[in-house]
């Protein structure tokens, strides 16, 4: 047993999260699946209480809590892509998916959690050393949902 866990709550989902996430990220599975002993606030004897998973090597808990907690933009995961296939791929995995676009890169699944689908191009535009460079980077950043790296590399090249 692991240490240490992030522990998503979920109402009733946390498998089929921990399943989606499995098959989009690479680096990431379920790992064990616990059943309730007895009858819980939120569910039955027997029904999935707990699912240990992986996403992008981040090891996680997804608890059954049911619906008295729902998630926010306060936790995201970051997930950092090399190109614009692999953004598109993952951003419309998310979207696609029964999600919801946001801003800057922000898009959040079907469970309401928040994910940032960010091209390491992004990062290194915005933390580049000509000031004024940077700033046209995020600048164009600001106007986009899903990250367009052509667009980002553009402005930083004005």
């Amino acid at each position: 047993m692991r240490k240490n866990r992030i522990c998503l709550w979920y109402d009733g989902a946390a498998l089929e999260a921990a399943q989606f996430y499995a098959q989009t990220f690479p680096d990431s599975g379920v790992e064990s699946v616990l059943q309730a002993p007895a009858d819980f606030p939120s569910g039955k004897e027997g029904d999935v209480l707990t699912v240990e998973f992986t996403v992008a090597g981040i090891p996680c808990l997804g608890l059954n809590g049911g619906p008295v907690f729902q998630h926010n933009e306060a936790f995201s995961f970051q997930i950092y892509t090399e190109d614009q296939q692999e953004t598109d791929r993952l951003w419309n995995a998310i979207v696609g998916n029964g999600g919801q676009e946001s801003a800057c890169g922000w898009c959040k699944d079907r469970w309401g959690i928040s994910w940032q689908i960010t091209p390491r191009v992004l990062m290194e535009a915005i933390g580049d050393s000509d000031r004024a460079a940077a700033k046209r980077a995020f600048e164009a950043m600001m106007g986009m949902t899903k990250i367009d790296i052509a667009a980002i590399e553009e402005a930083r090249r004005r």
